[in-house]
């Protein structure tokens, strides 16, 4: 049997079998690897292969940013910080029509800067406005909609999680992937707002004005960025002027945020137990998938699969754009089926060699990817955002948050051909720091 055919059967098995039997994507990935690497090359390679590869991602002190970037969100979250935002967005931008959907855009992009997770955003926003677009009487499928795209921030605004297992796959410099991803998330926020703001104009009904606020409250209000916007400063900016390494940063922003609670009094006992255990949990869950993604991607690559899939892209008499479009295909339709950062992992060993074949500039093909992987997390059915929103809004209807990301995805789509059509949005600020 060829190698490319072992290749394409450990694929097979590995999305039409163990992913529809519910196993972990990790769990799934690292089996299909071991016994694949154990059929082409041996048992005995297998077991090192595992013992060594895996040995030498997690010894490595780099990949303590995870848990620390994570840790630093639910800090944020659990110290109220969080709230806070939300209540200076809602002074500015609650008295127009849609303003308080808008005012959660803005709070959870701001948010995002301090927070690697799309979940634990969405889930932040959610707890906060939710409640507050209620008391409006604002349209549920305007609300949900809002939560649900609005925590996506958090996967493409730095300090992202999926940003840091990119550059962990790909070798990447993670600062520059930060860097990269700021004014992208940036554009995809204007284009959610715009989004409301449209939405609105057809349909008032949708987000109803709220009371107007007098200029010196508003300016008053501008003291509950303070923290999120000096967390965000010392973390980026000493990352682009080179004082911290990711790691150093995402300690120094945790530092930073204890300070704050502890002279504050705002974080108790309890929140801060809450944020031990949720980054365990989600650390947990991301180094499975990475060990996951270790084994199965050398499986992957002792077949050289990915190899011949970039070559033979490659060769196709056929614009290099046209590929790139049927590989987003191909992660907007996986995304719909499987956790969409397992399967980020699970495709990174094929499709990035594929984008370096085709010639695309590494960092902005990775916050290409990036920005497509947003996507699935909120299309139906398998979105989590979705199911952060439903938990916190057993009422809502899961068909009527299906319909609302409907209006959103447009933004998604248009973002994304933006960054194609202008890559320089993408590249402007790391090709500072060359």
């Amino acid at each position: 049997m060829s190698l490319t055919l072992v290749g394409i059967i450990g694929i097979i098995t590995l999305l039409g079998v163990l992913f529809f039997l519910g196993m972990p994507v990790g769990f799934a990935m690292a089996i299909v690897g071991f016994c694949g690497f154990w059929y082409v090359v041996s048992f005995k390679a297998a077991i090192n292969m595992v013992g060594t590869d895996i040995w030498g991602t997690f010894s490595s002190y780099g990949l303590t940013v995870v848990p620390l970037f994570i840790f630093l969100g639910y800090l944020a979250f659990n110290s109220g910080i969080a709230e806070k935002l939300y209540r200076t967005a809602y002074k500015w931008f609650g008295h127009w029509r849609g303003g308080l959907a808008i005012a959660t855009i803005g709070a959870a992009e701001l948010f995002a800067a301090i927070c690697g997770s799309n979940t634990a955003t969405a889930a932040t926003m959610g707890a906060i406005a939710l409640p507050q677009m209620n008391k409006y009487n604002y349209d549920t499928r305007l609300s949900s909609g809002t939560v649900v795209t609005g925590g996506t921030l958090g996967t493409v605004m730095p300090p992202s999680v999926v940003l840091i297992i990119i550059g962990l796959q790909t070798e990447q410099s993670i600062i520059k992937l930060f860097l990269a991803g700021i004014l992208p998330a940036i554009l995809l926020g204007i284009l959610f707002v715009l989004t409301i703001f449209v939405l609105c104009r057809i349909k008032p009904e949708f987000g109803p004005a709220g009371p107007k606020t007098d200029f010196k409250e508003k300016i008053k209000s501008l003291t509950g960025i303070i923290e999120a916007i000096v967390i965000f400063i010392i973390v980026i900016g000493g990352l682009y002027a080179g004082l911290f390494t990711p790691t150093e940063a995402g300690a120094v922003g945790v530092f930073f945020a204890l300070i704050v609670t502890l002279v504050t009094r705002r974080l108790s006992w309890k929140g801060l137990a809450s944020s031990v255990v949720d980054t365990l949990k989600i650390s947990a869950m991301v180094f499975f998938l990475v060990t996951g993604a270790i084994i199965f991607g050398r499986f992957l690559a002792v077949t050289r699969l990915p190899f011949i899939v970039a070559d033979f892209a490659a060769s196709l008499p056929v614009s290099p754009y046209i590929i790139l479009s049927m590989v987003l295909l191909i992660y907007l339709i996986g995304g719909c089926f499987i956790d969409s950062l397992g399967f980020l992992v699970l495709t990174i060993p094929i499709f990035f060699p594929l984008g370096m074949k085709l010639g695309f500039d590494p960092i902005w093909y990775a916050i290409i990817l990036t920005m497509v992987t947003t996507m699935g997390a909120i299309t139906p059915p398998v979105g989590v955002n979705i199911y952060v929103v439903k938990a916190l809004a057993p009422e809502i209807e899961l068909a009527t948050i299906f319909k609302s990301v409907s209006f959103f995805l447009v933004a998604c789509i248009l973002c994304i051909i933006i960054l194609i059509i202008f890559p320089q949005i993408v590249l402007f600020i790391p090709r500072m720091v060359q």
